[in-house]
């Protein structure tokens, strides 16, 4: 009997010993590898302030940026599925709404504002003419969900993507393998697609242009008219267009006629009377390519833009609009309210602000439409 259990105790040794060798010599399913997206360097213009936008939050990739490049130009993002963010920002006008007031929406439907530019956005702490907004990432919800720009809600718009690519569609964008390239899974969410367009605006950086050239030490990058006109434009513009981005990024009352609807501007944020008919100050960079200018593009030439704020639009000899909030720098005490400017200086000024204009930056591929009918 012992011999028999001590048989039994050895055949059954040697059995789970075939079986662990068995399982130790079975090759493993190997893992699905992880997604790693590309890391992708940003930097800044030496000259240009440190960035709003932490990127330690969403540090820039390259399928991210891609990403958002794709979701920028794509008709998705809208109702109809046919406006895009590069409808009212198109780049061969340096990202604003070119020759159009007021930009067209859904349906064609008209805005209340003349689209800002996008450019240097990563150096904003506030956006749009009201600075109603204050983090990149929650800029793209407002156009999309305004019922004249897009017409459409961010949660359809995730669904959307998500039933990407359409069979027989002539957009044939497959988001959720670009969303696993620029994230690691596919899982498309609001945070994500955001987080895309973000990284794409990112990099739209605008300091490459003749003034630039000139800033780094090339004399001849301006011509004596253009100098001049810099001298002048330091000596009565830079109080609000201040620093290299040409901006203060405060809001100021420029002595504008209200419009017909009334718009009053930040008021509409804030509700502080003081904060009646006060605008973003736009950035100038570009200026000669983003015309018309004001919130309700109301001034088609930079020459109307100048005689308002010398006061003589239209021949008048007192075009700016006077109101409580009006800007103390157009109505100093004794004086003719606005900046006196001969028609001189002021082509002197208008020829140094065209150097604003970045010909590389609204040529550079890296911004340009990707083509959505492309099947990925």
């Amino acid at each position: 009997m012992k011999k028999a259990i001590w048989l039994f105790v050895v055949l059954l040794l040697l059995f789970q010993g075939t079986i662990s060798c068995n399982k130790t010599s079975e090759n493993p399913k190997p893992e699905p590898a992880k997604n790693t997206p590309t890391p992708l360097e940003w930097k800044k213009p030496a000259y240009f302030p440190d960035p709003v936008y932490d990127l330690s939050k969403n540090p820039l990739t390259v399928e991210g940026v891609e990403l958002g490049r794709f979701l920028f130009y794509d008709g998705i993002l809208s109702r109809t599925d046919k406006i895009g963010c590069g409808t009212c920002h198109q780049q061969q006008a340096a990202f604003t709404h070119h020759g159009h007031d007021l930009s067209h929406g859904v349906d064609d439907q008209l805005g209340t504002r003349n689209s800002p530019s996008v450019q240097n956005m990563a150096f904003s702490s506030s956006f749009f003419w009201d600075g109603g907004v204050h983090d990149l990432d929650l800029v793209p919800p407002v156009p999309i969900q305004n019922e004249v720009e897009m017409g459409e809600r961010v949660g359809n718009v995730v669904e959307k993507l998500r039933k990407t690519p359409v069979a027989g569609a002539a957009k044939q964008v497959n988001y959720p393998k670009m969303f696993n390239a620029a994230f690691g899974t596919d899982e498309i969410n609001a945070d994500r697609m955001m987080k895309a367009l973000s990284q794409f605006m990112m990099t739209m950086v605008s300091a490459t242009s003749r003034y630039d050239y000139f800033l780094q030490g090339d004399a001849s990058a301006l011509t004596d008219l253009e100098k001049q006109g810099l001298t002048l434009f330091k000596q009565n513009c830079a109080s609000c267009h201040a620093s290299e981005l040409f901006t203060d990024l405060s809001f100021r009352n420029n002595g504008l006629i209200p419009n017909k609807i009334n718009d009053q501007g930040r008021y509409a944020i804030t509700l502080n009377e003081a904060d009646r008919l006060k605008f973003k100050v736009p950035s100038l960079r570009n200026v000669g390519l983003t015309a018309p200018y004001m919130h309700d593009g109301r001034f088609t030439t930079l020459e109307q833009v100048l005689n308002h704020y010398a006061n003589d639009q239209n021949g008048s000899k007192d075009s700016i609009f006077v109101s409580p909030t009006l800007d103390p720098l157009l109505q100093k005490a004794g004086q003719k309210r606005g900046i006196k400017l001969s028609a001189n200086e002021k082509q002197s000024i208008i020829a140094f602000l065209k150097t604003l204009n970045d010909e590389q930056f609204i040529n550079d591929k890296r911004f340009s439409d990707p083509g959505i009918g492309t099947s990925l």
